[in-house]
């Protein structure tokens, strides 16, 4: 699953423009609009821990009617971030 991936403080700045476009009254009031997020899956969104998956990304702009283009971010394959198993736990 491909994420995506802000400058630092860009993507909680794009969720606020999501509940912004949306005139949802906080975070948890994104998630009457349908989507499948638990919403403290979201607050890690939010608090940027964690990376966007592109299919939400996707969703959020389609329903926020938010152009893609506009934004500055950069895609970052499945394998982004996990720890390289096994070259730190080999012993001699």
């Amino acid at each position: 699953m491909k994420r995506i991936r802000f400058r630092k403080g860009e993507q909680r700045k794009f969720l606020d423009l999501i509940i912004e476009r949306l005139d949802a009254p906080s975070m948890r009031g994104i998630l009457q609009f349908g989507f499948d997020v638990p919403y403290s899956t979201l607050k890690n969104y939010y608090n940027e821990s964690r990376l966007l998956p592109l299919s939400l990304f996707d969703d959020f702009c389609e329903v926020a009617r938010i152009e893609k283009r506009e934004l500055s971010f950069e895609f970052v394959g499945e394998n982004w971030g996990k720890v390289k198993g096994g070259k730190i736990g080999k012993r001699k």
